[in-house]
């Protein structure tokens, strides 16, 4: 009783510490690194302009106005009413960009957090079990690695009707292969560490091994790999939508550039395009800046640097 207690103690002490000292080591990258700071302030920003959007927005996104004769304002530039100015049917740009915040948080957020935890899984189970295993899991990604994204999107969008929830799932069953790769070469790497060997003495089975053991040691590079998936997520999105591919009663950032092109107005109206496309930019600059505070975590060479 006594060696099971000695073999097993090693092991879940320095997991606990390990889970502290690399958030403690992030937070203090987030404040040392002004980009980083300032990056995570940003996300912070657009992520209550997602939540209060109703209530920043000053418009309804479909309502068209009119000046005092009754004309519709048909493109105007930015003024004092219409900050971001308007469209060709009058509607208030900036209660367009508020809104579409929401759907980019969304679909970041979701299609990030589904591809993780589906990469990750099928990660940890391929790296850990091997043999036969991993290299029928690797083929399988190897096949959605040959999948073309647009193409595929287009063949969804046919056989399924336009929506929010059809683009987070196609962002989610092509993203998930790069997570996976990532995490198995991680695994590997893990699962012949001393502390894994003596969980097997212990008698831990492989489920236990891979949630308690293994799960808390490729966690921050997961994190990692989220951080970079909300922007593809973000970016794929917006391209879906331009394409004219999105949902159509739901309001994007992508789906505004796409109104405008669509209605000749790409050249004419800076104000349409520019807002929601500094949006977009400014989002996943912040992305960055903050991912490459976590990468240091990860990667203690960047550290030593």
């Amino acid at each position: 009783m006594s060696q099971t207690t000695d073999a097993t103690k090693p092991i879940e002490t320095p997991k606990k510490g390990k889970s502290r000292g690399t958030l403690r080591l992030f937070i203090d990258n987030l404040l040392r690194d002004k980009l980083a700071l300032s990056g995570m302030i940003i996300i912070i920003i657009f992520i209550l302009i997602a939540i209060f959007g109703d209530s920043l927005a000053p418009f309804d996104v479909e309502e068209m106005h009119r000046d005092a004769e009754g004309e519709i304002k048909k493109a105007q530039p930015p003024s004092s009413e219409h900050w971001f100015g308007t469209t060709n049917y009058g509607r208030d740009v900036y209660s367009q960009v508020i809104q579409g915040t929401r759907t980019a948080i969304i679909v970041g957020g979701l299609a990030a957090i589904l591809v993780t935890v589906v990469g990750s899984t099928i990660g940890i189970v391929s790296g850990y079990f091997g043999g036969w295993v991993d290299s029928l899991l690797m083929r399988i990604v190897d096949i959605f690695y040959a999948i073309p994204f647009v193409p595929f999107v287009i063949v969804l969008v046919a056989l399924l009707k336009p929506s929010l929830w059809n683009v987070i799932l196609a962002v989610s069953l092509l993203s998930w292969r790069t997570v996976a790769r990532i995490v198995r070469s991680q695994v590997l790497s893990v699962s012949q560490r001393p502390f894994i060997k003596a969980a097997r003495v212990a008698g831990a089975g492989p489920g236990r091994i891979m949630a308690l053991y293994i799960l808390p040691n490729v966690v921050p590079i997961a994190l990692l790999e989220m951080a970079f998936m909300v922007n593809y997520a973000i970016t794929a999105e917006a391209s879906i939508a331009f394409l004219g591919f999105g949902d159509p009663d739901v309001t994007s950032w992508g789906q505004i550039i796409h109104y405008a092109f669509i209605n000749g107005y790409s050249r004419e109206a800076w104000w349409w395009i520019a807002p929601p496309g500094i949006a977009i930019i400014l989002l996943l600059v912040a992305i960055f800046f903050v991912a490459r505070a976590l990468e240091e975590v990860v990667n203690p060479r960047l550290r030593k640097r």
